[in-house]
């Protein structure tokens, strides 16, 4: 599934926050917690349809300014990269591209009927609204670069 969002804030301001995971509960519906373990590794407590779940997830690339990609390691199986575009000086577009494999009966209805994807455009909405409501000015930042993999 891929949603777009366009912000009005630079596109440092927009990818400084993204890479404020532990923020995310603040605009993602169901993300109860997220806890930067290190450089590339978050771990994430999640509710879905009042089911609790934990799972970690590798950050796999990430460029500023440009991109954040990430992969699950464990529990429900998704992969996604979020990219950033400028529009003009005060305006960037987020777009989310996510790869999600519903892990179980409840993810399966929620992606069948749409759910997901609503849910999806819904955190996008939030997140500009998040990001616009301080006026532009993110919670943190972490400017690091990840190398993409090699590819074998």
């Amino acid at each position: 599934m891929t949603e777009s969002v366009d912000v009005k804030v630079t596109v440092p301001a927009a990818y400084n926050q993204w890479t404020q995971f532990e923020s995310f509960p603040r605009f993602m519906d169901g993300v109860e917690e997220i806890r930067q373990l290190d450089a590339t590794h978050t771990h994430w407590k999640i509710s879905v349809a009042g089911v609790t779940k934990e799972f970690d997830a590798t950050i796999t690339e990430q460029n500023p300014d440009e991109r954040v990609a990430w992969t699950s390691d464990s529990g429900p199986t998704h992969a996604g990269v979020i990219t950033f575009h400028r529009i003009d000086d005060e305006t960037t577009r987020v777009t989310a591209q996510m790869d999600i494999d519903p892990d179980g009966f409840v993810e399966n209805v929620a992606d069948k009927l749409g759910i997901l994807d609503r849910k999806v455009k819904g955190d996008m909405e939030r997140f500009k609204t998040f990001i616009e409501n301080r006026d532009g000015r993110e919670t943190g930042a972490w400017r690091g670069d990840v190398d993409r993999p090699a590819q074998h």
